[in-house]
């Protein structure tokens, strides 16, 4: 009887178990996330794909401006992210790059290697272009890129994605022959307002761009025919096929099915006209093929709440992991004077390193999302925290010590009811120093998909959208005055009058 019970309670543990991994993997397996860039056009894009994926019976989200190329071209091999909208000429000049590869029989069989998969084109073009304001190139009687070797004193500003680009600047420099004095990198939607008021003569162009009829601007003839064909194409991992079929045959559905003349007016409906991009999407599919779909609809104090988590989570996560370090190694630091300089000489170095590089660097260990933004935040708040710890253990009076030993308190005591009370106001001050930093610097979070404040100020820049700007940048400064009078208060309730800073 024993025996017998303790078989069937086996099979029963096993079916359990079973079950339980068949609901975890398909819960796991059945989610598709849409990837897209940080411009206009790949947003829009991903909208129609996740819209469009969702009505043919997908469970897909879109996960909106990760970053650029690299960054998202990672996700997808990653597996963090599904799906994206890519360019043929971006794919063999950009991703795969070294490989001389052209066609789309030789791109499908080298992604067809990474475990990737290509769409066919969507129906339209994005090639890059440069162009200049319709007045200046008049006055210069420029048509043409070669016409630009007569005048190198014009003043070139280009995206920075462009001016790294394997297709970008430096290729084009070196097949026209280009020796302008002048080169700089900004944003490419900033570069169209230099443009407008006369900072820039020539920048990069995407030739589904709204803004080429909206401020003027005359397209110069590739008249040496460097930019190769950018056909819009969805990337997709090749066990989407398996895991959501629904999703692989949206993404097919779209397949020549935007035009060029369609695109642009999608771009201009976004960017000229502030309308939302998942209105835009939802039009499309409606338009185009007869899906009624459903677009975003948060209200503003929806928005809010939800960036406000993010932020908070991204603030609190890494200010606590650089607490409990960082008081220990502050410790250290004074009792090891020899260790101590190696401490501060390390946490100093981070802190020199700029905020967008060790993003960039934590993106190949941890994908993207809010881990990264995390290590980066609890990095640079190692440096006020330790530092402090350190100089307010330093500077306990030698008599204070003295007596403490005279009392006959053991180290650890002595350390915990004496020095770390004593030093408690500067310790305080360093985490509040933290606090505040992090709140600042965790909007650049946004850059690597980890929302936050800095989701709706990067796509408001995107955008040209001073309202969208400061939805991030007012709540950002709001929660930095707050986490400085939180620690004001703090500073009142735990430390005594006399220990005040």
């Amino acid at each position: 009887m024993r025996n017998g019970e303790s078989n069937s309670s086996r099979r029963i543990k096993s079916c359990v178990i079973c079950v339980l991994m068949l609901l975890c993997s398909c819960s796991r397996r059945s989610h598709v996330v849409i990837g897209s860039k940080v411009f206009t056009e790949s947003v829009i894009l991903g909208d129609i794909a996740a819209q469009l994926g969702e009505k043919m019976g997908g469970d897909v989200s879109h996960h909106r401006e990760i970053g650029g190329t690299r960054v998202v071209w990672d996700a997808l091999v990653n597996g963090q992210i599904d799906a994206y909208p890519e360019y043929t000429g971006t794919i063999s000049n950009e991703i795969l790059a070294g490989q001389n590869i052209r066609g789309d029989a030789q791109i499908r069989r080298a992604l067809a290697a990474r475990g990737i998969e290509m769409t066919r084109p969507l129906g339209f073009n994005d090639s890059y272009a440069l162009g200049m304001r319709e007045d200046v190139a008049g006055k210069l009687g420029i048509r043409t890129i070669t016409d630009l070797r007569s005048h190198p004193d014009l003043r070139f500003g280009f995206s920075n994605e462009f001016l790294d680009r394997r297709d970008g600047w430096p290729a084009l420099r070196d097949a026209y022959q280009l020796r302008q004095k002048t080169v700089t990198g900004l944003d490419h939607e900033l570069a169209y307002r230099a443009m407008a008021d006369g900072s820039l003569d020539v920048t990069d162009l995407y030739s589904t761009d709204a803004e080429i009829a909206y401020y003027h601007l005359r397209v110069l003839e590739d008249d040496l025919h460097h930019f190769p064909d950018y056909q819009a194409v969805f990337l997709y991992r090749r066990d989407l096929m398996q895991r959501s079929p629904q999703i692989v045959r949206a993404l097919q559905r779209l397949e020549g099915r935007i035009t060029q003349g369609r695109m642009i007016e999608m771009n201009a409906q976004a960017k000229i006209r502030k309308i939302p991009e998942s209105h835009i999407a939802a039009e499309f599919l409606a338009d185009t093929l007869d899906v009624t779909g459903r677009p975003i609809t948060n209200t503003l104090l929806g928005r809010l709440a939800t960036r406000t988590w993010e932020h908070l989570e991204l603030v609190a996560v890494s200010l606590a992991a650089a607490i409990i370090l960082s008081i220990p190694l502050g410790v250290l630091a004074c009792a090891f004077p020899k260790f101590g300089q190696v401490v501060l000489g390390t946490v100093a170095a981070i802190y020199t390193i700029p905020s967008l590089a060790l993003l960039v660097f934590m993106l190949p260990l941890l994908g993207i999302g809010w881990k990264p933004a995390v290590v980066a935040l609890f990095l640079y708040s190692l440096l006020p925290i330790v530092r402090n710890t350190y100089v307010g253990l330093k500077s306990i009076p030698q008599a204070v010590r003295e007596s403490a030993q005279v009392l006959g308190l053991p180290p650890l005591a002595r350390l915990v009811r004496v020095d770390l009370p004593l030093a408690s106001p500067a310790i305080l001050a360093g985490i509040q120093t933290a606090a505040v930093l992090n709140v600042g610097m965790a909007t650049l979070g946004a850059l690597i998909g980890a929302g936050g404040y800095g989701q709706p100020i990067l796509t408001g820049i995107r955008l040209d959208n001073v309202r969208l700007i400061l939805e991030g940048a007012i709540p950002a400064a709001l929660m930095a005055l707050a986490v400085q009078g939180l620690f004001e208060l703090i500073e009142r309730l735990a430390v005594p009058r006399g220990l005040r800073l």
